[in-house]
């Protein structure tokens, strides 16, 4: 079993095996380069003294002198090589040892990364599994609110396409009762007769009324009858009658003013809202259609035009009317409503059901955290202590002797 030694500066510990071997490496190191630095000054000066010898001895000697060098430093290359072999040998010895120590060191250092991966893939599987979870509920509320928005714009689509089928329809049915109207009048209007001119205006204005206004109710007031020529009763979408139009029609060259004092007490004694008179020529101080002491005139061609802003007016009142009915009781059952202490459970249990909620998700956020980091620790360690490992290793068999990274290039640009 190893023996760790603890630094009294930085407080690392590491084995002691490692120390000692480190230090021996380095004393055979620096014997072997001290002998053969000894042998290499030893070579040198006995080839000066052989140079040396050669300047002094003659020709004849050469050639021994020569054999004897190369013998010479055969012998010295000789005992050199056995000498580094032997050297090289216990050396080889040593790293045998530590390298199988080494070995086992790595071998239970993968072991705990490998428990330490596994740990960690089977937490971020949770967090996935949560994550897909909570994506799982949001697209879930999301689709069911999609879905009604779908099914709201759909109906919304539905009435428009039906408004607009009725509507192609309801102007299909005035165009031809214009064209029937036109030529009924044409046909008329040959006989030359003023009172047959006048009622085919109020048969074409009781007809436009019709086609155009299909949900109101238009009234012919009958001939010798005191009133109006028609009497139109507005009716809402729910089919409320919100008020009354009497329209009276002439078909003169000149305009009487006692046409809207008689048309005034007619809307008066029929309980009629709004007065209109539909007349060939228009008084002196009217170019267009307008109101004239509380009753409209205008021209054939503009009734209809009118018919519609008078109808929406008389709707609208009726509406803000009804609207204001009952509004302070709406107004009290409302205040009760905000006041009671249902509404304030309801409300509490509501705020207490996103407190608690917005505590668990801090309290998991911080355990993940608090997690996360110790972890780091751990890996730096391991990381730390594989580090001496290699350096170890590489400084006496050298940098491409063994592989025992435990990170790719990739893998180490993630961890910082």
């Amino acid at each position: 079993m190893a023996t760790n030694i603890k630094c009294p500066k930085c407080s690392n510990e590491f084995p002691m095996e490692e120390a000692v071997a480190e230090e021996y490496k380095k004393e055979l190191r620096e014997k072997m380069q001290d002998y053969k630095r000894q042998k290499d000054e030893e070579y040198f000066k006995k080839e000066k003294e052989y140079q040396k010898a050669l300047q002094n001895k003659d020709v004849e000697f050469s050639q021994k002198l020569q054999e004897e060098k190369i013998s010479m430093q055969k012998a010295m290359e000789e005992n050199l090589r056995k000498s580094i072999h032997a050297d090289f040998e216990n050396q080889l010895s040593l790293l045998k040892q530590s390298n199988q120590e080494n070995e086992e060191k790595l071998r239970i250092s993968r072991q705990k990364e490998l428990e330490f991966l596994q740990r960690e893939k089977e937490l971020k599987n949770k967090e996935a599994e949560l994550e897909l979870s909570v994506q799982r509920k949001i697209q879930e509320e999301r689709g069911k609110l999609s879905d009604e928005i779908r099914k709201q714009e759909e109906q919304k689509t539905l009435a428009r396409e039906t408004e607009f089928q009725l509507r192609y329809r309801e102007l299909e049915k005035q165009l031809e009762d214009q064209k029937k109207l036109a030529d009924e009048m044409k046909r008329k209007a040959e006989q030359g007769s003023m009172q047959l001119q006048g009622e085919i205006q109020e048969l074409a204005l009781e007809e436009l009324l019709k086609s155009s206004f299909p949900f109101d109710e238009i009234s012919e007031v009958g001939k010798g009858v005191r009133g109006a020529d028609c009497i139109q009763s507005v009716r809402n979408n729910f089919g409320q009658v919100c008020g009354k139009i009497i329209y009276e029609s002439k078909r003169t060259e000149n305009f009487s003013v006692d046409w809207i004092e008689k048309l005034k007490a007619d809307m008066r004694s029929q309980g009629a809202d709004i007065a209109v008179i539909v007349t060939k020529t228009m008084p002196k101080d009217l170019s267009h259609f307008g109101e004239k002491n509380g009753v409209w005139v205008c021209k054939f061609d503009e009734v209809k035009a009118l018919s519609h802003v008078l109808r929406d007016g008389i709707i609208k009142i009726y509406s803000a009317s009804k609207s204001q009915e009952n509004r302070g009781d709406k107004m009290h059952l409302l205040y009760d409503y905000l006041t009671s202490n249902e509404f304030s459970e309801q409300w509490k249990a509501i705020r207490e059901g996103f407190q608690a909620m917005k505590t668990s998700i801090q309290k998991e956020r911080d355990m993940m955290e608090k997690l996360w980091k110790a972890r780091e620790k751990q890996l730096e360690k391991v990381l730390l202590n594989a580090s001496h490992i290699k350096g170890s290793i590489e400084g006496i068999a050298g940098q491409d002797s063994i592989d025992i990274d435990l990170l790719n290039e990739g893998d180490d640009l993630m961890l910082e």
